[in-house]
């Protein structure tokens, strides 16, 4: 009765930009602050700003497929469909965004651990940390297999309180900060003098992980009204909401706490500056606002990528013991293996890691969206002009990932570009079985 209930609701646009600010706002903004303000400092803001700008560019294509197809199956699907002559892309698509996937849960885990125990003795003890992110994803996996009734009304519930929760603490901090505007802007042009166009680029890239998710609005399609004008409202309206409220809580933060402050607690900066500014309250406040944030995230996370994981398993492009449904049609394996290789993830890296194998992955995922866009836009109606201009801009942003990580961390880059090459072949390999199975 409650399948056959959702089948008949009706989505309208403010649904649908709910829906899209969900996946985006899942810990984002907790994970990328500190990060941001040791690389750029005062420009953190507009390091947001043109995060953002990248997110809108790969909407583009999305956006165009999205009204074309008219098909739930989003990303995976509109490379399936677009080059059914050749499967080694839709399986290498299959592959990427499973991958995108793994590497936000780990992300999202992480966050929510390095907040948990943030206000403890313990803030930086990094087995602690990686053993409350495993603890969380472990809670969530039995959530997801035991299908708990009415999870989807606690999902909304979380969606709407992190967002007035992260409002609040938004107005708190400015009003509690201890620098003026022109102070602000003088050290902002303090910044601008220290950090090159590059640098402010490269963040901008690292941190496009927490804009990935929009595209869940897509996932909706069969159940929302006008998809022709309310799918391109609600995508490009919820990445300005997004834009807007991170910049918001970034300049909050920086008008109240250190600087230096942002920089030696990166993983739970926002926690320890609030502590500082507004006490226990405040420190209260943002944790629990970080904990409602990144638990949503890796709810929404787990329950809808390993139901995408199951799809292209039964399609042939995973192992097929991915695809086995229990009797309540709940992908169990998925989620399990979804849960593990995220744990092992957590296991080898830390969130510098997570940010920039889900930015790079997201991006990779946008540029073949994209292309795939520019092979049918004449379908899509397109312009040749701001296709091209998307391509081109999200694969400059992966490019200046590797480039930090070569200069930065070359051993890291290595590891990156090793698994990207296991991808590929795990890719190429199932998609010749595939083929193989249907002659």
């Amino acid at each position: 009765m409650g399948k056959l209930n959702r089948q008949k609701k009706s989505l309208g646009l403010i649904e649908l930009i709910a829906i899209a600010i969900g996946g985006m706002v899942g810990g984002g903004i907790f994970s990328i602050l500190g990060v941001s303000a040791t690389m750029v400092g005062f420009l953190t803001p507009v390091a947001i700003i043109i995060g953002g700008i990248i997110a809108m560019l790969a909407a583009y294509s999305y956006v165009k497929l999205g009204v074309y197809y008219k098909d739930e199956g989003a990303t995976y699907s509109f490379v399936k469909r677009t080059f059914s002559d050749s499967p080694v892309m839709a399986s290498f698509i299959g592959w990427l965004v499973i991958f995108g996937y793994i590497s936000t849960l780990a992300l999202y885990s992480y966050t929510f651990a390095s907040y948990a125990i943030s206000g403890t003795g313990y803030a930086d003890s990094e087995w602690l940390r990686k053993g409350v992110a495993w603890g969380i994803i472990l809670v969530f996996t039995l959530i997801n297999v035991w299908s708990v009734v009415g999870m989807g009304k606690i999902e909304d519930l979380m969606v709407y309180t992190k967002l007035v929760i992260l409002f609040v603490i938004s107005v708190l901090l400015i009003q509690h900060g201890q620098t003026d505007f022109g102070t602000f802007m003088q050290k902002m042009a303090e910044d601008a003098g220290h950090s090159s166009l590059l640098t402010i680029l490269i963040v901008a890239s690292i941190t496009f992980v927490a804009y990935e998710g929009f595209q869940l609005v897509i996932n909706a399609v069969k159940e929302m009204n006008n998809p022709d004008k309310n799918i391109p409202r609600a995508i490009y309206g919820a990445i300005l909401i997004v834009i807007s409220i991170y910049v918001v809580i970034a300049l909050g933060a920086l008008f109240a706490i250190p600087l230096q402050d942002l920089i030696n607690n990166k993983e739970y900066a926002l926690a320890s500056g609030a502590k500082q500014v507004m006490g226990k309250i405040g420190l209260n406040l943002v944790v629990f606002g970080a904990i409602l944030a990144t638990s949503s995230a890796i709810s929404g996370t787990m329950f809808g990528s390993s139901r995408q994981l199951a799809v292209i398993a039964e399609d042939g492009f995973m192992p097929k013991f991915l695809a086995k449904r229990n009797k309540a049609n709940i992908p169990v394996n998925a989620i399990i293996i979804m849960a593990l290789l995220a744990s092992a993830l957590i296991l080898i890296g830390g969130l510098k890691l997570f940010l920039e194998f889900g930015s790079v992955t997201f991006l990779m995922v946008s540029i073949l969206v994209a292309i795939t866009n520019y092979i049918i836009r004449d379908k899509t109606r397109s312009s040749k002009p701001v296709t091209v201009l998307s391509i081109a801009g999200l694969a400059l942003s992966g490019v200046l990932i590797l480039y930090y990580e070569l200069t930065h961390n070359w051993y890291q880059m290595l590891f990156i570009i090793v698994v990207y090459i296991i991808l590929w072949l795990s890719a190429y390999f199932y998609s010749k079985e595939r083929k193989q199975y249907t002659k």
